[in-house]
């Protein structure tokens, strides 16, 4: 309700004016000690001596403090806008006193008395805040749980400082102030979640690190923001532990990290590593490859206007992409490997100066047997370590039996010689004869071992792949029938010929690395702890269970949608494959998240019919929030041009509803350029999202289905969905329905000829 109609207006005015007297106060002060940083830093580097360790050590601690003041000024300024969303009044058992907390983004605390003004959002008793109700309530802290009664939740509105509206609430969020916010314009959601995070939304944020959590999220759940909010959550609660460069989080597309980059700073969260798998796969390898762009092929597969001949060649290669993403293949790289490693040792025993010190029988046991479950080149290093520690023994050995040998000889002279210079002379000579025998010795052995080692097989995870690719035959053979001959041989035709043309696929970079570190293991000091991964129904088993044994030691939380997997032929087809063959032996956790925040009743009801055409009883519908907009609209147009012109004037009247953001998806790029170069003609001057962009700036866009995925809009208009641009596929069919489940607000589809059967 407004705050000012609200029984407590009175005292809650006066706690958010006291309230942001004091974070004005605060700011002012952490505003002088930045000048007085910021000069300071300007002196250092002025005068600053690479000879003089103190003036380095200066630099580094004031640059830290200066990094440190930056991120609270930043926290200072977001809190004179709002300054807290919502208070907790908590009675612990065994205590008189009511606890009035008020919780906020970050937390602020009084200076005089150390008391707290504002509790950070991630601190363990805003808990009661996100999942406890009214009455008997508890929160688990590192103490243990702590027990009470909850008298009250309220929650707060602000706007620039002002309080607008003031909600005594039970349960997570009021009707009235969640409609509000579901009713915000696109572009401000993504960083005011933290005030209406739901329960389910919040048991996944605060979930143990330390268990791989998967979580299938319907389109609009909040996984992207839950994501986000979730590292913010850990590096919060295991800051002794670990740094933010300890956090990982990797999107599907350099476009959609551009679209997220303001949220973690927002949430006080920086220097956490934002990258994409391609980008991180590149940075493993460490090898230049230039990357084929993963939705051209998408696009030929959802071209139906071919001939019978492409269609099936289309097929041939969706099924060599399926291929290389399985743990099929993965198994088809161990045996691969293992006939390598026959025959990567020299066929000879190990000798110096003609003495065999390792027979070959010996070496090879060691390398296959013993040391089988190391990194290839792991083992070679180790096998060195042996023959240079037998070597070493046995030089210490031959040494002593040359001297000893020489001892002799001298003793023999002085017997049977008197005192002469002819003695003197044989002495000397076996002397420097014993000398050089164990010089010779030393410089051989250093020599021999090197020697050695060199006649082993050069070790390059590349060439390997592309040599294991153009060997047909083996393939098949290390197959052991699992999969079609044609597609072997044709598996083998295809990639070769990608390959030689200095270019790469992405289904080709997991096994790639995963060659690698069969090889060498990964050597790279990683640092990494925690990798969130969102979009992952897009990930191949393949590419998790690489992802999962490159960093070890490193935990994992997973987030996508099955309905939303329009790279099905490549990516995770089922949450339980993940589950026993990347976490296999090893306890996880899979959460739903059915409820939609995004979007309206209307629209996703429309959504939700044409996901059921799949017929798939692992895709769950999504469950809109009592929230009511327009039907979407359904718009038959003669031609291309004057669905152009129409969309033209969608967009202006969408406009001056206030919208913000508004998208024309089509199916395709080729599309997009078609409806882009029409609108140009009658003066709308939208621009195309291409996957490439350095920036995300939101406005009126033009943008392919596939490249819609994570992004929403406040109205999205679909460009044609006529029945031959969405036929009854099963990627058609997720394609419409990423398309349609975009707006937060309106939906208008347009179409030339007949509708496609899926909105029929």
């Amino acid at each position: 309700m407004p705050a000012k109609d609200h029984p407590s207006y009175k005292e809650e005015y006066n706690k958010s004016k006291y309230v942001l007297d004091y974070v004005k106060v605060a700011l002012d002060a952490a505003i002088k000690r930045k000048d007085k940083m910021d000069s300071e830093i300007g002196r250092i580097k002025k005068q600053f001596s690479w000879e003089s360790s103190q003036d380095y050590v200066e630099l580094v601690m004031n640059s830290m403090l200066q990094g440190s003041l930056e991120l609270k000024l930043r926290n200072l300024k977001a809190a004179m806008e709002k300054p807290y969303f919502g208070r907790v009044d908590f009675k612990e058992d065994n205590k008189k006193t009511v606890e009035k907390l008020y919780i906020g983004k970050v937390s602020l605390m009084r200076d005089e008395d150390q008391s707290l003004l504002i509790v950070d959002w991630r601190a363990p008793i805003a808990n009661l805040y996100y999942e406890e109700r009214l009455g008997e309530a508890t929160y688990s802290c590192p103490d243990g749980d702590i027990r009470g009664e909850l008298i009250l939740k309220r929650q707060f509105s602000f706007d620039k400082g002002e309080l607008k509206e003031v909600f005594d609430i039970d349960i997570t969020t009021n009707d009235e102030f969640l409609q509000s916010y579901l009713g915000a314009s696109a572009d401000n959601r993504l960083k005011d979640i933290v005030s209406t995070i739901q329960a389910e939304q919040n048991q996944i944020i605060r979930a143990d690190m330390w268990t791989p959590l998967i979580v299938q999220g319907a389109a609009g759940s909040g996984k992207t923001t839950i994501a986000l909010h979730r590292i913010a959550y850990l590096i919060y609660t295991y800051e002794k532990e670990f740094k933010p460069e300890n956090f990982m989080i990797i999107a599907p597309n350099k476009l959609f990290l551009n679209y997220i980059s303001e949220v973690l700073p927002e949430l006080g969260v920086e220097k956490v590593k934002q990258t994409t798998f391609e980008d991180f796969a590149l940075e493993l390898i460490g090898k230049k490859l230039k990357l084929r762009d993963a939705n051209e092929k998408l696009i030929t597969f959802v071209e139906h206007n071919v001939g019978k001949e492409q269609i099936e060649h289309n097929g041939l290669i969706k099924k060599v992409s399926e291929f290389k993403a399985s743990m099929l293949f993965k198994e088809i790289i161990d045996e691969y490997i293992k006939s390598k490693e026959a025959t990567l040792l020299p066929k000879e025993d190990f000798c110096v100066a003609s003495k065999v010190l390792f027979k070959y029988e010996e070496i090879n046991n060691l390398f296959l047997k013993e040391y089988s479950n190391w990194p290839v080149m792991q083992r070679l290093n180790e096998i060195k370590k042996h023959l240079n520690n037998r070597l070493k023994t046995k030089k210490e050995s031959i040494i002593n039996q040359l001297y000893d040998q020489c001892d002799e000889k001298i003793s023999k002279l002085k017997i049977e010689m008197e005192d002469s210079e002819d003695r003197q002379k044989l002495i000397i000579d076996a002397i420097n004869r014993r000398d050089e025998i164990i010089k010779n010795l030393e410089t051989h052995s250093k020599k021999a071992i090197n020697d050695y080692m060199k006649k082993t097989a050069k070790v390059n995870p590349y060439e390997y792949y592309k040599d294991m690719l153009s060997d047909s035959e083996g393939l098949l053979r290390f197959s052991a029938g699992k999969v079609e001959e044609r597609i072997i041989t044709f598996t083998g035709e295809y990639s070769s010929q990608v390959l030689k043309s200095g270019y790469a696929e992405l289904e080709d970079l997991a096994p790639i690395i995963y060659i690698k570190l069969k090889m060498y293991g990964m050597d790279e000091k990683i640092p990494v702890k925690h990798i969130v991964i969102d979009e992952a129904q897009d990930f191949s088993v393949f590419q998790l269970y690489v992802l999962k044994n490159i960093i070890k030691d490193s935990s994992f939380t997973i987030l996508g949608d099955l309905a939303q997997g329009i790279h099905s032929y490549r990516g995770t087809k089922s949450w339980e494959d993940v589950r026993e063959q990347v976490f296999c032996g090893k306890k996880s956790k899979l959460l739903l998240l059915e409820q939609s925040y995004r979007t309206t009743v209307e629209i996703m009801e429309a959504a939700n019919k044409v996901i059921k055409c799949m017929n798939d009883s692992s895709i769950i519908a999504a469950k809109p929030v009592i929230r009511h907009g327009n039907e979407p609209e359904l718009i038959r147009m003669q031609s291309m041009d004057e669905i152009a012109k129409g969309i033209g004037e969608k967009i202006d009247s969408f406009e001056k509803k206030g919208y913000k953001t508004i998208a024309v998806i089509c199916k395709t790029m080729d599309e997009c350029n078609a409806v882009w170069s029409r609108l140009r003609s009658i003066g709308s001057k939208p621009v195309i999202i291409t996957g490439k962009e350095k920036e995300y700036k939101g406005g009126i866009v033009i943008v392919p289905s596939y490249l819609a995925k994570g992004l929403e809009f406040d109205a999205v208009i679909i460009a044609n969905a006529a029945k031959e641009i969405y036929p009854e596929t099963d990627l058609d069919i997720k394609l419409l329905y990423v398309a349609m489940t975009r707006p937060l607000h309106e939906l208008c589809i347009y179409y030339c000829g007949e509708l496609t059967s899926l909105l029929a």
